[in-house]
């Protein structure tokens, strides 16, 4: 049996017949395009804004912004070519089950698998921890003992929201898919709002010096896995601010673009998906660059980047009560918490389909790839993710957890980059309703910079990432090997040959 056995293009296609798994195609572009804005703008853009100006950029989080965004658009381009060669479910995994072989595509499925469940999970704790702020004080206000899982017995409305979602999602994706249009709407509405309102109170001499001068680490960052990796790896002194500042906080807000590629795993229910999911994939990236740099200066130019809390939790609000505008400061925690259960819903929406992809090919049980017959949605595999992203959101603290997200996401990206060209090499003849402009530079760009990302994460986070990877390889070893319809296929006895 060997590891590096691919599944033709033709055949993942073919696939998608099957009556048993085959997803209903509902979504045009706009779905898209919304889907992905829907779960970029997010926790990222409210929370990671004062940690990375505090502690990393200054005012030149709109660089770092930017630099998290040029990865993006580099692995965008690949992706949009692949999702319309290959409209499948599945995303990065199915793309690497065409070009890289079975080990390679279990391997960066079980690294989805890290990236949207525990995305969801964190989501989902996310959303409770805005919802309790703005209950606190009325009759509603949740108890101590279900209002988190370190200090209580459990989140309770973690787990709840994760249920609600789970069950939207099983009803059926155009459903999601409107409820995410208006939530997002909301979302918008208060990101335009911090905006326009807070152009009126920008202070330009904020801005100034706009890359502060690089300084020592605090002391308490000296431990490696502390530590980004390339400081260690290199050598180099550990500091903040500066060019290298700007850098390792690109690697931080990574976590705010997190999502575009959730459109490539719906390629399969999108109605026209060569000529939608790269507008979708490209079009929700577009938005929320112009989005996250316009929020980034206007939120150092309220606030001194020195006088930013690095553990504030709603460093917007903050901002704006700084400068006397309380009122928005409510508007904006409302924005939050209505706009991450949209985030929530559509990691496990994420997770659901790669999940699914991978039952259907055997390398999980394919009993979870069976598709409801009125919704046209995979139940099963989505009531299996809804249920482990409720245990984890009631149960586990995932503030240790955030960076697993970025690294899983970045690895997966590199993949994509590669799988790009090799798909060229390999399959030329394949007809590509997009094709990526100068491929072989634009996924060489994409593999260094996602690469140096990744470097510039904590020993810490490493350690955790590579564990993962490792029980994941021990799975794949005792499953998905011999399960995979690939072996079921190549380990059939050969048809008697006919009698003359």
């Amino acid at each position: 049996m060997s590891v590096f056995r691919t599944k033709s293009v033709e055949q993942s296609i073919a696939d998608t017949d099957d009556p048993e798994t085959r997803l209903r195609k509902n979504l045009r572009a706009v779905d898209l395009v919304v889907f992905g804005v829907g779960v970029i703008v997010g926790a990222g853009i409210f929370v990671l804004t004062g940690t990375v100006a505090a502690s990393h950029s200054g005012p030149a989080l709109a660089l770092s912004f930017l630099i998290a965004a040029l990865t993006c658009a580099l692995a965008a381009l690949c992706y949009a070519e692949f999702a319309s060669t290959v409209p499948v479910a599945g995303s990065a995994y199915t793309f690497s089950y065409a070009t890289m072989g079975e080990l390679v595509a279990w391997i960066i499925g079980w690294d989805l698998v890290l990236e949207f469940t525990i995305g969801s999970a964190a989501l989902s704790v996310s959303f409770s921890g805005y919802l309790q702020e703005l209950l606190a004080g009325t009759p509603l206000e949740v108890p101590a003992s279900l209002a988190s899982a370190s200090d209580g017995w459990v989140n309770l409305p973690a787990v709840v929201i994760a249920l609600l979602v789970m069950g939207l999602l099983v009803r059926g994706t155009k459903l999601s898919s409107v409820v995410n249009q208006v939530v997002v709407a909301i979302k918008l509405a208060v990101v335009a709002a911090v905006i326009v309102v807070g152009i009126a109170y920008v202070d330009p001499a904020n801005w100034v010096p706009f890359v502060p001068e690089s300084q020592p680490a605090p002391d308490s960052q000296g431990g490696f896995t502390d530590l980004p990796l390339i400081t260690s790896l290199l050598g180099i002194e550990p500091a903040i601010f500066g060019v290298a500042g700007v850098v390792s906080g690109a690697a931080i807000v990574f976590f705010a673009f997190i999502g575009f590629d959730i459109v490539a795993t719906t390629a399969e229910e999108a109605e026209n998906p060569q000529r939608d999911v790269p507008i979708g994939i490209l079009g929700s990236l577009a938005i929320v660059t112009a989005l996250y740099a316009a929020v980034s200066l206007v939120v150092t130019g309220i606030q001194p980047y020195d006088e930013i809390d690095p553990d504030d939790e709603a460093p917007l609000a903050t901002a704006f009560s700084a400068a006397g505008v309380n009122w928005m400061g409510d508007l904006i925690s409302v924005g939050a918490c209505i706009g991450l259960v949209v985030v929530a819903m559509i990691l496990m929406l994420g997770q659901s389909r790669v999940a699914f992809a991978m039952g259907r090919d055997g390398l999980l049980p394919r009993p979870i790839a069976k598709v409801h017959p009125r919704w046209g949605t995979p139940y099963r595999v989505t009531i299996i993710t809804g249920l482990a992203v409720a245990a984890i959101a009631g149960f586990v603290d995932l503030s240790t957890l955030a960076n697993l997200v970025n690294i899983g996401t970045l690895f997966a990206f590199l993949l994509v980059s590669i799988g790009v060209v090799v798909l060229r090499r390999t399959r030329p003849d394949l007809p590509r309703a997009f094709r990526t402009p100068m491929a072989p530079v634009v996924a060489t760009l994409s593999t260094l910079l996602c690469v140096y990302l990744m470097l510039n994460l904590t020993g810490e986070t490493w350690i955790r990432f590579l564990a993962w990877m490792a029980i994941g390889v021990v799975v794949y070893l005792l499953y998905g090997m011999r399960h995979s319809r690939l072996a079921q296929r190549s380990t059939r006895e050969p048809d008697a040959e006919p009698t003359p």
